[in-house]
């Protein structure tokens, strides 16, 4: 909980109802890996959170794909709303109808305003976002194909990552053209990747 002191208690108060729900769904349906559902604030909220300070303030649209348990998607859109952000539209898109029920519960309860997307990403309709984000979902070559749609020449893309972040670049770039900052997490062996301006080679 250190780690977030720096936040209003009705932010920790939001965060902690969604570790409650997670738990007790997590006895219906695999949302996150059983080995760490002792560990949900280190290994799913904080590194989650850590996105929050790298997009910026002013109004934004942000397209979280491959929700599955809402990380780092209502992790974000808790932190907007109750730490006063910024006015942010969050897309949260998933395909399993199961852990989408359990995202709306999850922003019923939190009161977030979000939209969640029961549909796959190739199904999703076209527009035009500020940031995209992604975790452990795939390999960054095909979330590069997977963002397509969703590009404004200004699009950021925040993508955490594990230790393969470096040859998933390498394999990026051979279809890829972009720049990138690799950011450190706080997740020992993972990295944020901060990709722009995007193009296919």
């Amino acid at each position: 909980m250190k780690q977030f002191m720096e936040f209003s208690e009705k932010t920790l108060e939001k965060l902690k109802i969604y570790e409650d729900v997670l738990k007790k769904w997590q006895s219906k349906i695999n949302l996150i890996s059983n080995s760490t559902i002792n560990d949900i604030w280190d290994r799913h909220i904080l590194d989650s959170a850590q996105l929050y300070p790298l997009i910026s303030k002013q109004e934004q649209v942000v397209l979280d794909l491959g929700s599955g348990a809402g990380f780092p998607g209502l992790v974000l859109a808790i932190l907007n709303q109750y730490e006063g952000k910024g006015k942010w539209h969050i897309h949260l898109v998933e395909s399993d109808a199961r852990k989408c029920a359990f995202m709306q519960e999850v922003a019923r309860l939190c009161q977030l305003n979000v939209k969640i997307h029961n549909c796959r990403i190739e199904q999703m309709p076209e527009l035009q976002a500020d940031v995209i984000t992604a975790r452990a979902l795939k390999e960054t070559k095909t979330l590069l194909h997977y963002v397509q749609p969703f590009l404004k020449p200004d699009t950021v893309c925040l993508f955490l990552k594990g230790e393969n972040a470096d040859l998933e670049l390498s394999w990026a770039s051979n279809e890829y053209s972009f720049l990138v900052e690799k950011l450190p997490s706080i997740t020992q062996g993972s990295s944020i990747l901060k990709i722009m301006e995007i193009n296919n080679e």
